[in-house]
């Protein structure tokens, strides 16, 4: 009797959700200052978004195409909150089939069992927070992913083109890459052991790569790179920096999903990682320009945020800073320098900085989480770990790639992409949404 009830007590615990952010074993029981923790915690990686992300962007473009980049965050926020109800949450993070002991499609991608979240009340849990807290955690990641792709088709895409490409883009890129890293036992780059604490591959990398193909796809802005396309509104801009700065401690801290010493560790590398980008940005720039911009520390500190991302449950002080500094220095020639040189018109640096900071950070979570350079990782082998953290990077790019170039051409044979020479020149504000941010617009 007391074994058959060893064994039903270790069946129901199979049957319990794990997550690539799980620091300890999944129970039951409530604690209100976890909870407390990631309420807060989702609200702050929300802010990133809206006003963090829109004031960002908003500030970088032209002031015709003010309204128009934050106009696209705020609709994206409210699209994939409904989509994540219906169908999201579900497909990324459903393990029904992996339970079952099915293999093959559950590992790519999850069930429809927790479609409109089917069995969701107040009283379900995941880990010691409340089920649906952890819902609306994980649906800030899935706003601000879409989101940071905006920056690089930004004063060009048309805003119905958007919101589908943006539905379409959430269902076959985002939800498979992260059903595939952070589901679980049974989910393909989890199990091949890809560490990604809160998003390198899953947001950053995913997104950058997008912004790329989605530059490439839709085409140069009219009069790029000859025609001088200054930021309007720098002072939006630091704002817009800093309330991301802000709020990635719940992006980062959030992800230990509990108010525990990782969730500590995780904040205190994220404020490391982010001040050492600043820096090595500013240093390299003022060496080669002879002085040190706004936009530049601003720049440099998203990339140490981007890059610390998914070290950030795994690694040490040490590792932060040389995390950061790389990202800082790395990110300041590929935002300023390669894109003029293969000449892809990547308007706010999609790729330059989220890519690239989103692939130093996750190759570098590999060596930075063993034990002998500082980390927690609990790794086999420091290179080794490198090895696969590669694997996961290069899977990454690769279905984030074909899947948006396919996404990308079916709309514009269908609806087309791009707005016409006439509306870009006029701006997309009025063009597209018919109002002025500015009474009297430079």
């Amino acid at each position: 009797m007391r074994s058959s009830r060893l064994l039903a007590g270790a069946a129901a615990l199979a049957l319990l959700p794990l997550s690539a952010f799980a620091q300890a074993a999944p129970v039951t029981k409530l604690d209100s200052g976890d909870t407390a923790w990631m309420l807060t915690a989702s609200m702050l990686v929300l802010m990133m978004t809206i006003p963090g992300a829109a004031l960002f962007y908003g500030g970088m473009v032209r002031a015709k195409n003010l309204l128009s980049v934050m106009m696209q965050c705020f609709a994206i926020t409210a699209l994939i909150t409904v989509l994540w109800i219906v169908y999201g949450y579900s497909l990324a993070f459903s393990t029904e089939g992996m339970h079952a002991g099915i293999t093959g499609w559950h590992s790519f991608i999850g069930g429809l069992d927790r479609a409109m979240l089917a069995g969701l009340t107040p009283d379900s849990r995941y880990q010691t927070v409340p089920e649906s807290v952890y819902v609306m955690f994980q649906l800030t990641f899935a706003i601000i992913t879409p989101v940071l792709i905006v920056g690089a088709y930004a004063e060009r895409m048309r805003f119905a083109a958007m919101l589908w490409f943006s539905a379409l883009w959430f269902t076959l890129v985002y939800l498979p890459i992260a059903h595939m890293v952070w589901s679980g036992p049974g989910s393909l780059l989890g199990d091949l052991g890809v560490l990604d604490f809160a998003g390198g591959t899953v947001v950053h990398i995913n997104a950058g790569v997008a912004g790329l193909v989605a530059c490439l796809v839709i085409g140069k802005r009219r009069g790029w790179p000859h025609t001088h396309m200054p930021p309007h509104n720098l002072g939006y801009t630091v704002i817009g920096a800093s309330l991301l700065w802000l709020g990635w401690f719940g992006f980062n801290a959030g992800s230990a999903v509990a108010a525990n010493g990782s969730a500590g560790m995780a904040m205190l590398v994220t404020q490391i990682a982010t001040a050492a980008a600043a820096i090595g940005w500013t240093a390299v720039e003022w060496t080669v320009h002879k002085r040190a911009s706004v936009l530049g520390i601003a720049s440099g500190a998203v990339a140490g945020l981007v890059a610390v991302t998914p070290a950030a449950g795994t690694c040490g002080p040490g590792g932060a800073l040389l995390i950061g500094l790389a990202a800082g220095v790395i990110c300041f020639f590929t935002a300023t320098r390669l894109k003029y040189r293969l000449g892809y018109d990547d308007t706010l640096d999609v790729f330059g900085v989220h890519a690239i900071a989103g692939i130093v950070g996750a190759l570098l979570t590999g060596p930075f989480a063993a034990a002998s350079l500082g980390g927690f990782g609990h790794v086999a082998s420091a290179w080794g770990q490198l090895w696969i953290q590669a694997k996961g990077v290069g899977f990454t790019i690769a279905w984030s790639a074909l899947l948006s170039v396919a996404i990308l051409k079916l709309l514009d044979r269908t609806l087309g992409l791009r707005v016409d020479a006439e509306q870009e020149q006029m701006g997309l504000d009025l063009a597209e949404h018919e109002e002025r941010a500015y009474d009297l617009q430079r």
